[in-house]
């Protein structure tokens, strides 16, 4: 942003000297930086209005304004058990985007298409009817598709993607199978964008490999903060409500970033609950690095720690 900023000043600048060589008058250079900064907001308006944020500023900036409604975004999780906290993520994410009650933005009737893979529906199976409220979707608002092969999979997506009839399409698969991989995400990403239809990629179970999604978070559950009461007091022992902890895995961020959301069923609406932070790593080790008590006096010593071993001896 500085660079741009500066090279923007040394145009302005060199305009000026050109004027005043041409004998110009300068309120024509005022007039056309007013017309670079009047092109400028509006390729601005133009990017923001292909984007849907969380609703969280810290957040939204990470993500150049939100997440695309033309493009791909992906969600993995590392183990299947975290397969609800992802799923209930991307019902979350599918309610910001067709706006939901009580919001500025104007509620949409096109329905959202679900694909299921046959093994993740048998493991974790389908979105719950009536939990679907707490989203503020409603249940004739989603459409399931089944298939059994992934090769039909990708074919519902993309005939999706190219119908415009729906307002997004999710493809839920589990791990990393070898037909899906960085040729039919980058056509899956084509079609998404010549649809101007948003498309998430949910993985369960799967490890990080080339994808041309846009985004991909890492989905996580965390522990859920207490209850706020109408006075903005705690209650003590009780249970809020739902929280992630996403991992920006990709982005045009050079690092990735870890930040925690709580989802506010009541409002539908995202709130941190804890600051933007770089992932930590976790080293190997003990839970308490203190140093170990010495042996008592009337028993033996700690053996000493033994070296490297092979599974053979060297054959001479």
């Amino acid at each position: 942003m500085a660079e741009d900023a500066t090279a923007q000043e040394r145009l302005f600048a060199l305009r000026e000297t050109i004027a005043r060589l041409e004998g110009k008058a300068l309120p024509a250079m005022a007039a056309a930086r007013q017309a670079d900064a009047a092109v400028a907001a509006e390729g601005a308006a133009a990017g923001s209005s292909n984007r849907f944020c969380f609703g969280v500023q810290e957040v939204d900036c990470l993500l150049d304004g939100g997440l695309p409604r033309d493009g791909l975004t992906e969600v993995r999780t590392q183990l299947f058990r975290d397969s609800g906290a992802a799923t209930a993520l991307l019902l979350a994410l599918t309610s910001r985007l067709m706006g939901s009650p009580g919001k500025d933005e104007k509620a949409t009737g096109e329905p959202v298409l679900w694909i299921g893979d046959t093994a993740c529906v048998q493991e974790a199976g389908l979105p719950y009817a009536l939990g679907l409220r707490e989203f503020g979707l409603r249940p004739g608002q989603l459409l399931f598709a089944l298939p059994r092969k992934l090769e039909d999979a990708l074919w519902i997506a993309e005939l999706a993607l190219a119908s415009r009839a729906l307002a997004a399409t999710i493809l839920e698969v589990r791990g990393n199978l070898p037909g899906f991989g960085l040729t039919e995400s980058r056509r899956l990403a084509l079609r998404a964008k010549a649809a101007g239809r948003p498309l998430f990629v949910l993985r369960h179970a799967g490890d990080e490999e080339a994808s041309s999604a846009a985004f991909r978070f890492r989905a996580e559950p965390a522990p859920a903060l207490e209850r706020r009461l109408p006075d903005g007091s705690m209650l003590g022992g009780s249970l809020g409500h739902p929280v992630f902890r996403l991992t920006l895995e990709k982005s045009r961020n050079p690092a990735p970033l870890s930040f925690t959301l709580e989802w506010n069923s009541r409002d539908r609406q995202f709130l941190l609950a804890r600051p933007p932070a770089l992932p930590v790593s976790v080293t190997p080790g003990t839970a308490h690095p203190v140093d170990r008590p010495p042996a008592s006096v009337d028993r033996p010593d700690r053996p000493a720690q033994v070296g490297s071993l092979l599974a053979f001896d060297r054959a001479s």
